[in-house]
């Protein structure tokens, strides 16, 4: 069998994956590609599948803030957002 086939996590769909399953095959895939043993032909299969993972992982952050705003009541709360509620002029000096 080649070096180059993909283990068989890698065959699971990305969407499948909870965030802890996705983190841990990212982290396991950067290792694979930094360690400069991996053909270039399989590193862009790698690459794409860790934007892939990343972005799953992005997705599910992100959810997860969405939910604990909602149940704390927060609309977000970014430092952009808290500066549009300031009187014109901003704070004083």
């Amino acid at each position: 069998m080649s070096q180059t086939t993909p283990p068989q996590d890698e065959t699971v769909p990305v969407a499948g994956l909870s965030y802890e399953q996705a983190r841990d095959e990212l982290v396991g895939l950067v290792a694979r590609i930094e360690s400069g043993q991996v053909p270039l032909e399989e590193s862009m299969l790698l690459w794409e599948r860790g934007e892939a993972l990343a972005a799953h992982c992005q997705a599910k952050l992100d959810a997860a803030q969405a939910t604990l705003d909602r149940a704390t009541g927060e609309d977000g709360g970014s430092p952009a957002a808290d500066a549009e509620d300031e009187p014109e002029g901003g704070a004083p000096a």
